[in-house]
């Protein structure tokens, strides 16, 4: 099996369009465009501008063979409907072969969130007799504090915090603009990272300090990647022995859980967590239905 050159040609186009246009972040249209070279790929020399509806749907019995989860499988469905949709806007085929094939339905599983008790066990077991520890203790800080994405920290520079309001601007999926509020002990963390720690992080290296600077970096001055945020995380949980796996993302689940859970409104947290549709906000209040029974069955004599 190859990749014949005008689908090529067209898969390349696709990207940009992703890329550009729908603003995809990196990771998605990675995703997208794997997806849609395997598609291509088991075509060999027919051209995906030829292909019809039977065609998609023997390529999907193809692929039951691998035995993906549903959540798989729907990614690599809409990735086709996107690409021909790609290819429909560009008129280089007359109708999306693969708009009217059904994804299968992806299971809803609740988020994992740690307690307030758990999320201080890892704040204060988080070493900061370095400089980089000090980073990494205010990286913490700040996910608990604010909820924000691990991509979206990693990605944050000088001219992106407004700290005397107290203010984070953030770029979010597809690139939207967002501002999140900092705790004023996260913005002393943040404050004084910034005036210590920050210089001596890359000792020996040159480092930058303008407007369009990484706030945080790594040994070598360069901006920190999220891989080394979910190392230090990996490392405290270990350390103290919690029987929970913790990623950045569970602390933005439990920021968002425990906003609700403290009667704060639906539509302020999806603001906050930068969600599109409230939807997708909604189930952090089944989790806390779930907390306030799980408390009550454990707490009332007669439960």
């Amino acid at each position: 099996m190859g990749l014949n050159k005008s689908s090529k040609i067209d898969l390349e186009g696709f990207k940009a369009y992703i890329l550009v246009e729908r603003n995809f972040s990196k990771h998605t249209a990675k995703a997208y465009c794997t997806d849609v070279l395997d598609f291509l790929i088991w075509l060999d020399e027919t051209s995906c501008e030829e292909v019809n509806f039977s065609k998609v749907r023997e390529y999907l019995h193809f692929i039951q063979k691998f035995q993906y989860k549903k959540t798989t499988l729907a990614r690599k469905i809409s990735s086709l409907r996107t690409f021909y949709k790609y290819l429909y806007r560009e008129k280089k085929v007359d109708s999306n072969p693969a708009g009217s094939l059904n994804s299968p339905k992806r299971p809803r599983n609740l988020p994992k969130f740690l307690t307030t008790y758990e999320v201080e066990q890892i704040l204060n077991n988080v070493s900061i007799d370095t400089p980089a520890g000090f980073r990494n203790k205010t990286i913490l800080e700040l996910l608990w504090a604010t909820g924000m994405r691990i991509s979206e920290l990693s990605g944050l520079n000088f001219e992106d915090l407004n700290l005397e309001e107290n203010e984070i601007k953030v770029f979010g999926k597809g690139a939207k603009e967002r501002i999140i509020l900092v705790s004023e002990r996260a913005k002393s963390y943040l404050t004084r990272y910034i005036d210590t720690a920050r210089p001596l992080v890359a000792k020996g290296y040159e480092v930058d300090t303008d407007s369009t600077s990484p706030v945080f970096i790594n040994n070598t001055g360069y901006r920190l990647q999220p891989k080394t945020v979910r190392n230090v995380i990996n490392d405290v949980v270990e350390k103290i022995d919690l029987p929970k796996h913790v990623t950045p993302h569970v602390f933005r689940h439990s920021f968002a859980t425990h906003l609700i859970e403290n009667g704060a409104d639906l539509r302020v947290v999806q603001e906050l967590l930068g969600h599109a549709s409230i939807s997708n906000t909604q189930i952090y209040t089944h989790i806390s239905s779930q907390h306030l029974k799980e408390v009550y069955n454990e707490t009332h004599p007669r439960a």
